[in-house]
């Protein structure tokens, strides 16, 4: 771990400074970005490996900055959404968005470079090429590609590794909280509503495919399970 490009989209000047500098300490190398547009110009010239994402910018904010990278084909870098917001809803349009994470001014640097690394971290194999069938879907890890029904998913990094997780142990009841400990890294400290956000999206674009086919199964209260 280290060495992996950020790009910072800010537009506070202190917050950029001090996030620079202890992200710089930590070996990651940095882009900075102080509005919308500037960021989604220097995503095509710098392509980082992950972007923090400012929700309250100038002119364009996040949440449309957020819709318009995920709406790139073939967009897979991690976006962790900074918000001064701490209201449930703003934190569910950032995730809706394609968010893979979100985290509440004012945060800890500890806090927010434990969710850099988790984000950073592949879920799922490396090495052979692995495939996964499971009834309509198949996924290849390695490729990062999901087909269902023959059709292409396009998931964000998380809902891959969401759906990675519950494939990997059909029949198997997930809990929220082991979801979150596999998926998003041991010292992630969001809450559960992160994982039904996620889920929802994955059965939504299940369901623009085939919306007969609904192979993901809620146990209220408990978690979810890939059906056998």
């Amino acid at each position: 771990m280290g060495g992996e490009k950020i790009l910072l989209i800010e537009d506070e000047k202190n917050i950029m400074e001090l996030l620079q500098y202890n992200l710089e300490k930590e070996g990651y190398k940095m882009a900075w970005a102080a509005d919308g547009q500037q960021g989604l110009k220097l995503f095509s010239d710098e392509k980082p490996d992950l972007i923090l994402l400012d929700l309250m910018l100038p002119g364009m904010d996040g949440l449309e900055v957020c819709r318009r990278l995920r709406s790139q084909a073939g967009f897979t870098v991690p976006i962790i959404m900074l918000t001064a917001r701490s209201d449930e809803v703003d934190k569910i349009l950032g995730l809706e968005m394609g968010a893979d994470d979100y985290i509440t001014k004012p945060f800890s640097i500890r806090e927010l470079l434990a969710r850099i690394k988790a984000s950073l971290r592949r879920t799922g194999p490396t090495g052979e090429e692995e495939i996964i069938r499971r009834e309509a879907l198949e996924l290849k890890p390695e490729q990062y590609l999901a087909l269902f029904h023959g059709q292409k998913l396009t998931l964000t990094p998380k809902e891959f590794a969401l759906l990675y997780l519950l494939c990997s142990y059909p029949g198997r009841v997930i809990t929220r909280e082991e979801a979150l400990q596999k998926v998003w890294g041991y010292e992630y400290y969001g809450d559960t509503r992160t994982v039904d956000v996620h889920i929802r999206q994955i059965r939504n674009k299940m369901e623009q495919i085939n919306p007969e086919d609904t192979p993901i199964e809620t146990l209220r209260g408990i978690g979810y399970r890939w059906r056998r």
